[in-house]
């Protein structure tokens, strides 16, 4: 088992230092070793400003040093999971040694001054303290964001599918999309409050648009790239237009969609902040003015790293998706 995991580390990039030791994950020590630096910082050495949860930090990085210690003996035998803590062994080990510098140069020398930058235990305080003020900003974020993310994406790639299968469609339909496409879309925000009867409503549509216009111009290529050759034989075999549509060239433009799909989801989160200035009460976004204009930068990175987290889930869920869907065209495309 130890052996076959090793070649498997070998493929993912691991040195040879990672099998001087058998049965031990080298990478998983030296991580506990980079945590336990942080955490020793962080108790030890005096703060030049007082920060909250300094003690808190110093305990969980210790826990985390802990956990690597303890995974370092048993990771080989966790299957699946374990090979892929193999795999990121050396982001533990950076990510250990940035909280390490990250403390030192904001809490312990103050080169980099509060309230511009807040060590990793500031970021921590305001989770302890405000995660109920968080919890219904990232409801509201996610009421919003899925509104205007589905409806989207629905319609663009309905009008993408339109765009690349209907020339008559397409001849009315792409100037209009290359014109509104490189316009951003919080440069909508005066037509959205005199077109919608409320700012949420304006918030969900300029989701919408951020998110909808690449899906459509992605699909519309996807569809209009197809083989031909796929629906000579389709139509051979006596298959109609609809059956052409749903069948054929959907399926064969699906990896241009998904392109759009990824580049919809960066798009609607960045759209977000914006989004949530017209008048919302919460959500991430408003969490950010709000903060900002009080100086509170540290609530200011810590809703970042939430908004961060939840992108990069999101991205994660997409990628599963499209693996999913896009099986049969392994060894094909």
């Amino acid at each position: 088992m130890s052996a076959a995991l090793d070649e498997t580390v070998i493929g993912a990039g691991e040195t040879s230092l990672s099998h001087t030791l058998q049965g031990v994950w080298l990478h998983g020590v030296l991580a506990a070793g980079t945590w336990s630096l942080a955490a020793a910082l962080t108790y030890f050495l005096p703060d030049v400003i007082s920060w909250g949860a300094t003690e808190l930090f110093a305990a969980v990085t210790l826990a985390a040093a802990a956990l690597f210690l303890t995974l370092s003996a048993t990771v080989y035998r966790l299957g699946a999971p374990g090979r892929t803590l193999v795999h990121y062994g050396p982001w533990f080990i950076v990510l250990g040694l940035w909280l390490a510098i990250w403390e030192v140069l904001t809490a312990k020398l103050g080169w980099l001054p509060k309230p511009f930058f807040s060590p990793p235990q500031g970021l921590l305080h305001v989770y302890v303290t405000d995660w109920e003020r968080l919890l219904i900003c990232v409801a509201y974020t996610g009421r919003l964001w899925a509104l205007g993310f589905f409806s989207g994406i629905l319609v663009g790639f309905a009008g993408g599918v339109a765009l690349g299968w209907s020339k008559r469609f397409a001849y009315w339909g792409m100037p209009l999309l290359k014109l509104i496409g490189p316009v951003p879309a919080s440069a909508w925000i005066p037509c959205t409050f005199f077109i919608f009867p409320s700012t949420f409503h304006a918030s969900i549509f300029l989701v919408a648009l951020a998110s909808g216009i690449p899906v459509a111009i992605l699909t519309a290529a996807g569809v209009g790239q197809v083989n031909r050759a796929y629906y000579d034989v389709a139509r051979t075999l006596g298959a109609d237009n609809r059956f052409l549509v749903l069948k054929v060239a959907i399926p064969a433009s699906l990896p241009n969609v998904f392109v759009g799909l990824f580049m919809g989801l960066y798009y609607s989160f960045a759209v977000l902040v914006v989004a949530e200035m017209l008048g919302a009460k919460f959500g991430l976004g408003w969490y950010l003015q709000f903060n900002t204009a009080y100086s509170a930068y540290a609530n200011v990175y810590a809703a970042l790293v939430i908004m961060a987290l939840i992108c990069a889930g999101l991205v994660r869920l997409q990628f599963v998706l499209r693996d999913r869907l896009l099986n049969w065209q392994k060894g094909i495309l």
